[in-house]
Parts: structure tokens; sequence; C-alpha cells
């Protein structure tokens, strides 16, 4: 889906550098995800039981676009 590959995109360019081990390790969770679950996330038609994807979906959802 090309909206995820905007969002996904803008957080590698942007925060994966920086980022500690853990929110890495949670990026490629995400990444293993099913695009219309990870979808459902990104815009906010579910919520994570997991925290730390959670917090992450959050972070992305703020970083400003481009």
């Amino acid at each position: 889906m090309k909206e995820l590959d905007v969002l996904l995109t803008r957080y590698l360019d942007r925060a994966w550098e920086s980022a500690p081990t853990l929110e890495r390790e949670t990026f490629l969770k995400l990444l293993e995800m099913d695009d219309p679950d990870l979808y459902a996330l990104m815009v906010n038609r579910t919520q994570s039981a997991d925290k730390d994807i959670a917090a992450l979906v959050q972070r992305i959802q703020a970083l400003p676009p481009y």
C-alpha cells in the first residue's frame, strides 16, 4: 500500500538511525504484519495490545510530513 510506504519510509528517513534497539526491533515486527492489519493500526481503526507497537505507531504518526 502506498500510504504505508510513505509512513514507513518517513520513519526510516527520520528516526531509524537514532532509534534505540528496542524500537528498531519493534519496527521490524511491524514490517512482518499483514498490510490490512498494519494499515488499521496506522489509521487508528485498531490499537495494538503490545505497548511497544502502540508507542511506535504513535511515534510514526507524529512525524511531520516531508
